[in-house]
């Protein structure tokens, strides 16, 4: 386990650096081009529950995909964290600029004063951040196994789908017992069903 944890370790020090590479403009187009991809998906055209996330700093950028569902009259789901038990709680979010407020992560989150509860089971498509993927669907993420907790939880039918660049596809991950798989991974360059 500890020779799986350090490969993982070493990956996402790999893609950090790799994405602290790019230009901005080169980032900035990569990032348009994931978006369109997402946003011509039948997957997520046709989930009225989305399951999002506020971005870390080297995760893909969501500030453009919150808008685009909002103005698609989607229901906007987004999680908050609670750092005792490295739990989630999902949250309906009807407003970005007044509902979300500073959470554990160091990134926003649900206010709960302001928002409801979703329960785990009507989410029709879960968008799971992560810094490296393979092609069948192995996520290497932050390591506080906040997903790897949530993705059981949701319904079989619910999509669960990653967001990379293309550079972040790796051939294999580093895979332990409790890690979870995604069904979909969309890069900037093509979708990719797990095999």
């Amino acid at each position: 386990m500890d020779e799986i944890r350090e490969k993982k370790s070493s990956i996402r020090t790999d893609m950090i650096t790799m994405m602290d590479a790019l230009s901005d403009d080169v980032f900035r187009k990569k990032t348009k081009n994931l978006e369109e991809r997402l946003f011509d998906f039948a997957n997520f055209i046709e989930a009225k529950i989305s399951l999002l996330y506020v971005n870390l700093k080297h995760e893909i950028p969501t500030k453009r995909i919150l808008q685009w569902c909002f103005e698609h009259n989607k229901i906007v789901v987004l999680p908050a964290f609670g750092k005792e038990k490295r739990t989630m709680t999902l949250m309906k979010v009807d407003d970005i600029e007044k509902d979300l407020k500073p959470g554990p992560r160091g990134v926003l989150e649900p206010d709960p004063e302001r928002c409801k509860r979703v329960p785990v089971d009507q989410v029709d498509i879960a968008i799971i951040p992560g810094i490296a993927f393979d092609e069948k669907g192995g996520r290497i993420g932050s390591g506080m196994g906040y997903y790897d907790r949530l993705i059981p939880k949701l319904s079989v039918t619910t999509r669960k789908v990653a967001l990379i660049f293309e550079d972040q596809v790796i051939p294999q991950v580093p895979m332990e017992p409790h890690d979870k798989y995604v069904d979909i991974v969309i890069t900037d360059r093509r979708i990719i069903y797990k095999i």
